[in-house]
């Protein structure tokens, strides 16, 4: 079994590769006629954009054995900051060419301008306006389901239009070595593509679930109990999640992402979602009637409890609270015994979620919950406001860096948290973070 740094290496390296491909073909196999410094090099800034627009079908294609070394949240977000790089190049490829071949500005008149011309101004608009909907998704008010149709309709349009306009210029396909690994690299995006919208949802579809449980929660929040139907579910480590599809098959385009609250110890494949209604999709979630069936893709996810530390130090605010039962109702259930404490930052004292169970689970573990209310009641002796490196101080015993800590919550004080525990001498491999924000 490779190592997690090793198999990372290995993908990084992989991934390189293909970035790097349609570069290697320019210099590959027979010439054509040698062109300016700045021609050929805005030619190869095109090639590698498109490169890197085709592989983004790869980084959200859920590849387990790819994403494990990192969690599957750390290759969604390297996915949108990968895809600014991609834009860049692919704007930047035209930019260059009007500026030492100002001529070629006459193809920006898309009546006049040949049909090759034509696909690169489509492949290019498609990836401003993907990029666009992405990072103003929620200042335009679009809800989630309509972007992601929005953003997979303007990836697949973005590509075939880019190979398009590559094909209708052919400058560099005339050897048959570069056609070749050009066929090649389109089919490896298009069995991507199959693979992400046809074999995995068929593997997904053969497995379903059915709610056998809705309980209601504190905080505005409900749990979904799901029993597996003619399999024995999968297998998790406590702090992962799964996709859920809810309304529909596995084909449907939008599957939401959720934290297992449910211990990773029980033996019948039953599984617990807990999910906070955000005014969006989760608003639908009191009103599953017992009995509907589902599916889930999981599990995924790096935010695991395994590292050598004296303490685990759970760190959670809202909803941010659901990986952390799994980790503690996993251990309650092995009955394991190594200390952990709890940062708990909620609203006020109703909206606590779990909030009798982590009075119970204290008496099964060698747990300490501190609670830190932002609007506590008159008769609070409690943490008030926000948890903050001052809170730390309070509760945690030196030394701070010998701890291993679990982040999950608002992105907000997810940052403010992590630059704390900066700020205390707490190394960067000795806190983990859990963000879903995957839009």
């Amino acid at each position: 079994m490779l190592s997690f740094s090793l198999r990372s290496i290995i993908w990084l390296v992989v991934y390189l590769f293909f970035i790097l491909a349609p570069l290697l073909a320019l210099l590959s196999g027979s010439s054509p006629p040698a062109r300016d410094f700045w021609t050929e090099f805005s030619v190869a800034l095109g090639y590698a954009g498109l490169a890197m627009m085709g592989l983004q079908f790869g980084l959200t294609a859920r590849f387990r054995y790819v994403t494990e070394p990192w969690g599957e949240d750390v290759i969604y977000h390297f996915h949108r900051r990968i895809s600014l790089i991609a834009v860049g190049l692919v704007i930047a490829h035209p930019l260059i060419l009007f500026v030492v071949r100002p001529e070629l500005l006459a193809l920006l008149n898309s009546i006049d301008a040949p049909w090759r011309a034509r696909f690169a101004a489509l492949s290019t608009y498609s990836l401003i306006a993907l990029v666009i909907m992405a990072i103003w998704r929620v200042e335009l008010k679009i809800r989630y389901e309509i972007w992601h149709l929005s953003h997979i309709i303007l990836a697949v349009v973005a590509v075939v239009a880019g190979i398009l306009h590559m094909v209708g210029w052919g400058f560099y396909l005339d050897d048959p070595l570069k056609r070749a690994l050009w066929i090649g690299l389109i089919l490896f995006w298009l069995a991507l593509l199959v693979y992400i919208r046809v074999v995995k949802p068929l593997f997904i579809l053969r497995r379903p679930y059915h709610i056998v449980e809705v309980r209601k929660e504190r905080g505005d929040t409900t749990t979904l109990v799901m029993q597996p139907e003619g399999h024995s579910g999968f297998r998790f480590v406590p702090g992962q999640f799964a996709w859920l599809t809810l309304w529909g098959s596995p084909f449907k385009i939008t599957g939401h992402p959720f934290s297992l609250s449910s211990s990773a110890e029980a033996n019948d494949g039953r599984v617990e979602m807990s999910i906070r209604n955000l005014g969006d999709f989760t608003q639908q979630i009191p009103s599953v009637p017992v009995g509907q069936r589902v599916y889930l893709d999981g599990p995924y996810g790096a935010f695991t409890v395994g590292n050598p530390a004296d303490m685990h130090v759970l760190i959670a605010g809202g909803v941010g609270i659901t990986p952390m039962m799994s980790i503690l109702r996993t251990f309650a259930d092995r009955g394991d015994s190594r200390p952990v404490i709890l940062l708990y930052g909620s609203k006020d004292w109703e909206s606590i979620t779990f909030r009798e169970e982590l009075e119970t689970l204290q008496g099964r573990l060698n747990l300490k919950v501190v609670h830190v209310l932002a609007d506590p009641p008159a008769d609070w002796q409690g943490e008030r406001g926000f948890i903050t490196a001052d809170v730390f101080r309070r509760h945690l015993p030196p030394p701070f860096a010998d701890h291993e800590y679990f982040i999950c919550g608002p992105n907000v004080m997810m940052d403010a948290i992590e630059k704390a525990l900066s700020e205390m001498g707490v190394s960067l491999e000795k806190y983990h973070s859990e963000r879903y924000n995957f839009a």
